[in-house]
Order: C-alpha cells, then structure tokens, then sequence
C-alpha cells in the first residue's frame, strides 16, 4: 500500500510538472528616438523619444522648436508633447497605431497692433497654448531597427492665452509626421 501512495504522489508531482504553462517572455527593444523629417524641411527641430509599456502600448513625449526663425516672422516657438500610444500590428510595438496626446506651446512674434483709437504700434506677442487630441498612424521597422513613421493628430486648443487683449485664436490645433528613427 506504501509503494501504491508513493507512485501515485510521483505521478501527480510530474503531471502536475507537465501541465505548467510556458510563460512566453517576449524579448525586444523597448526604446526609440526619431526625428520628424517633415518639420526639419519645413525649418523645424522635432525630437522624441518613446519606450514601450509592453508589446501592444507605449509612452513618449516630442519636443520641439524653430530653427529658420527669419522666414517664419517669429522669434521663439517651442512646443512638447506627451503621449500615449496603442498598436494594432502583429510585431511588437509596431503597425497601425491609435494615440491620445497633450500639446503646451509657446510661441513669441512680432505683430503690428491697432489700439482701441485706431493707433497702430510694432508689439511682441506672447502666445501660450494647451491642447489635448487623438491620432493615427502606422510604424513600420527594419530587420536592422530603423524606423519610419508616418502619422498625424487634431487636437482642441482648452486654453489660450495671450498678451495682447481681444485676440481671436483657432480652437483646432493638430499635429502631422513623416518620421525616421532607430529602436534601441
């Protein structure tokens, strides 16, 4: 009867070994930096760095200012981005892409301003914005970890402020990039 209880326990432990789930660890890189080729044309930096929460989301925030600041007519521009990404694709962190995201921008420029009696004078505008907004896109990868990316946003403008009073300002903000990156 011992020898019964004994092979019987033996059997259990190594069913019981045998019906453990393989926990499939999925092993790729998480990290990201790219640039937005459309704004380096168009005399802007735009810089961001993402890293994957897990193989369908992930997190990022983009900076970014004016480099050609004499064709644009305006002295500072700076806006940063946060975001939240998730993905569609069959490989991880990659495919058709669905984001929520956060704009705070800054913008100085000169502007001609007509006063109350019709008098008009050179002043410096200062101009602050926060949005938030929706996005789409797809990202696809190299073998070799190069990125692109093609995507795009519109967002609405929740609060707009300014130095010069009774200015009227686009509630709809959005944002468009044709990206290049490597994934780290």
């Amino acid at each position: 009867m011992k020898k019964i209880i004994i092979l019987l326990a033996l059997t259990l432990i190594s069913a019981h070994g045998f019906c453990q789930e393989k926990i499939e660890t999925s092993d790729f890189k998480k990290n990201e930096i790219k640039l937005n080729a459309l704004y380096l044309i168009l005399g802007a930096f735009e810089g961001t760095y993402e890293r994957a929460i897990n193989e369908e989301s992930s997190i990022g925030a983009s900076l970014t200012f004016l480099i050609d600041k004499e064709e644009a007519d305006i002295n500072t521009a700076f806006a940063f981005s946060p975001y939240y990404r998730f993905y569609f694709g069959k490989k991880p962190v990659s495919g058709f892409y669905m984001e929520g995201f956060s704009i705070y921008e800054s913008v100085n420029r000169d502007n001609y301003y007509y006063d109350s009696e019709g008098f008009g004078s050179n002043v410096e505008e200062k101009v602050k914005a926060f949005a938030l907004g929706i996005g789409l896109g797809g990202k696809w990868y190299t073998k070799r970890n190069v990125m692109f990316e093609i995507g795009g946003g519109i967002g609405r403008n929740l609060s707009i402020s300014s130095n010069i009073p009774d200015t009227d300002y686009s509630r709809i903000t959005g944002k468009f990039s044709i990206g290049v990156g490597y994934r780290f």
